[in-house]
Formats: structure tokens, sequence, C-alpha cells
């Protein structure tokens, strides 16, 4: 199976959106709340009948995200509730069968492009509402005995089948798409179930450099940490691979109304920095309301995010590792013959940077464009920063080290 997926803009862009929104944006407790509740179809059928975002306007998301520096967008075409965003010929509970009473993805995807983002699309290989798929121990029926006598004859071949024909559909009715991020294998179901490798065919054939994760169990384009932030450079069979952190704003995907865990802005920049200094990137996460629209403290996040973007976004596109050594609560990331350094604490007057004596030939603040002077000691190979006082009033301050 030839790998024809093309990284390249990716490993530029750098900072994308992720976007989880489905029915349980209704009971806003959690994007699990029908598994972690055990919820049967039944109960959960009230969220599907009031479902309505009177207030969806996807331009209005696209600009919150172009605005935050955002390149490209992934967002849940279904999740594991098994509810569809889009008009699917192969079920019933899909949005237009909602008070929605329309195709929410389309407009999601014209919305976008037309902002210059790429796309992608995140799809469930889960689905708890299927009649054919199998009973497990992360299913919400899972401890009822009563139900699972009842279900013992479901056929996950006949649920990979519906699997792959959604998958076909949305890779055939929305023009390119650029990332297919398929969630996710586990002890109970994996390749197997999933019949990955044919899906993977399938996703080759219907779109050429479509980038795919790695989460069908039998790896993928990308690596994908979820909720953590790497020590170093991800790395598969000891080479460094392409990969992708995803993190969410609070402590959830979805929208979760009572969860107060929101990460700072210079939290988040600094995981961006992070990210980025260890050859990653970044996929941030927003959970939109069920009338449709972002939270006010999202869309502040995002705007502030975008503030610092505009100033040092040469820090970030089309930057990575550097081969030179961070000095303490620095982050460094280096385009070409320029050396960023995003000092997360600011010091007293001197910066230190070891190995870097007779290598700089202009320094300033990315901020501004202001001259920082500094002094070299030969003998040691230091190179020494000369800040001001006061630290510039952005999240991340960061020096720009032209390099001979």
């Amino acid at each position: 199976m030839s790998n024809t997926a093309n990284t390249d803009w990716f490993v530029h862009d750098r900072f994308g959106l992720f976007i989880h929104w489905g029915l349980y944006a209704l009971p806003a407790r959690h994007e699990w709340v029908k598994m972690r509740e055990r919820i049967t179809d039944e109960d959960y059928q009230k969220y599907f009948e009031h479902f309505d975002p009177d207030l969806y306007e996807p331009k209005e998301w696209a600009r919150a995200a172009k605005n935050a520096g955002m390149k490209y967008a992934v967002i849940t075409t279904k999740h594991h509730e098994g509810f569809c965003l889009w008009d699917s010929k192969l079920t019933d509970y899909k949005a237009p069968n909602t008070p929605a009473g329309r195709d929410l993805l389309r407009p999601f995807v014209e919305a976008f492009r037309d902002e210059g983002l790429k796309i992608g699309f995140y799809h469930s290989l889960i689905d708890w509402h299927h009649p054919e798929f199998t009973i497990d121990n992360i299913h919400p029926r899972r401890d009822d005995q009563e139900f699972r006598e009842k279900a013992k004859d479901r056929d996950i071949r006949k649920y990979a089948e519906y699997l792959h024909g959604q998958t076909r559909e949305l890779l055939t009715e929305y023009g390119q798409v650029d990332v297919m991020w398929f969630d996710f294998s586990y002890a109970e179901k994996g390749k197997d179930e999933w019949q990955s490798e044919k899906l993977m065919t399938m996703v080759r054939e219907l779109m050429p450099g479509i980038i795919v994760n790695d989460r069908m169990g039998i790896g993928g384009d990308i690596k994908t940490p979820e909720q953590v932030q790497p020590r170093e450079w991800v790395a598969v069979d000891g080479k460094p691979a392409v990969w992708e952190a995803c993190q969410t704003l609070n402590g959830s995907w979805g929208y979760d109304r009572d969860n107060l865990d929101w990460k700072s802005v210079d939290m988040l920049v600094q995981m961006l920095v992070d990210t980025v200094s260890k050859g990653g990137n970044l996929l941030l996460n927003v959970g939109p309301t069920a009338r449709g629209n972002f939270d006010p403290r999202a869309i502040e996040t995002l705007s502030s995010i975008g503030e610092w973007m505009k100033l040092h976004h040469r820090s970030i596109y089309g930057a990575s590792q550097s081969e030179f050594e961070a000095p303490r609560d620095c982050r460094l990331t280096q385009r070409g013959d320029r050396l960023y350094v995003h000092v997360f604490a600011w010091p007293f007057k001197h910066l230190h940077m070891d190995g870097l004596a007779g290598k700089v030939k202009y320094a300033q603040l990315l901020n501004d464009a202001s001259e920082v002077r500094w002094s070299e000691s030969q003998n040691a190979g230091t190179l020494t920063l000369n800040l001001p006082i006061q630290r510039p009033a952005v999240t991340v301050p960061v020096i720009e080290l032209f390099l001979k």
C-alpha cells in the first residue's frame, strides 16, 4: 500500500482548529456523556429531537480560526454517538432529520475554504447507535446483560461496510479534503473490525495526497498524542515522525457547560511554541454550543492567541526544532537562518546562549523589530543577549536572531 500523503503544507502551517460538535452539545456534560451515564438510545433521542443550532454561522467560525492564526480545521463529521452532521444516504441519524433540517457540513466546508483554510474530517470508527455495532466494554449498554443478550447476533462486518460507505461519501461529495482523522482503535476493536487496510486503500484511491492519522491500528501519516505535551520530537521506530498534539481549551472536547478548567492564553501560546520547538503541530479544540456558536470564552481565547500570532507568526509557520540548545525557561524554533528564542520567564537583563558565539549577525525583538544588543565570550562559546528590564507586553516575548 503506497503512501501518497502530502505533509509539506502540514509541517509548514503548524496550527489548526479542532471542532467537536454533535448531539452531546445539548446535555453539555462531555462528548462521552452517552457512555459515561450509560444512556440508552431511547433516552438519548431527546437530544436528536431538540438539536436546533439556530445561531450556526460557519463563516464566523472560519473568521475566528483565521484570526487566531490557524491554517486548517478538522471537524467531527460523526463522533462515537453515531450522529452525522451531513446528509448521509446510509442513515436517518443525521442533521437533516433534526430541527436543524439541513446538511451542516457543507456550509462549514465552504466557509473555511473561502477563508483559505484547509479542511479535515474527523470520523469516528466507533458508533454506539448503529444496530450492528457489537457491545463491548466502552459501549453505553455494557452493563445491561439483557440488552447484551439481545445484541449477541450483531455483525461487525456489516458495520464495517457502513463505516466504509460513509467514508466514501465524505471523500466524494465535498471536494478536496486535506486530512482524514479517524478515531480510534482499542483493546476490543481494531484493524480487523474496521477492516483498516481496505479502508486505507480506499481513502488513498479516492483522495490522493490526503493525510491520514494513526488511529486505525495500522499506523498512518501523522502521530497524534492527545492531551499531553511530548518531551521531545515524537519518533516511530527511532525516526522522527510528523506529529500533531491535539489539545482542548478546557477539559472536554465537546461543549461542557460546567467544565471550568480553561487554560490561560499564556499556557496555550506556550503549548504552541513548545510543540513547534519539538517539530510538531498543534490542533486546538473548540466545542460549539448546541445553538451552533462558540462560547464567548473560546472566542476571547482565540482572539488573544491571534494577537500574539500577528506579531510572532514568523517563529511558527515554516519553523521547526533547532539544533541549538535553548536557555533555561526558553524554547527555540528555527526557520532557515533565523533562530527564534521564545522567553517563557523574562530574565534580569541577560540571557546567555551557549554555542552561539560568532554565529549571529543581528538580533531583535520580534514584536516590534527593536534591536537587541549582545556580547560574546569566544572562549566559552556563549552569546549574551542584553535585554531590556521591562518585559515586552506580549504573551510570550520572542527574540529573532539572524544567523551568519
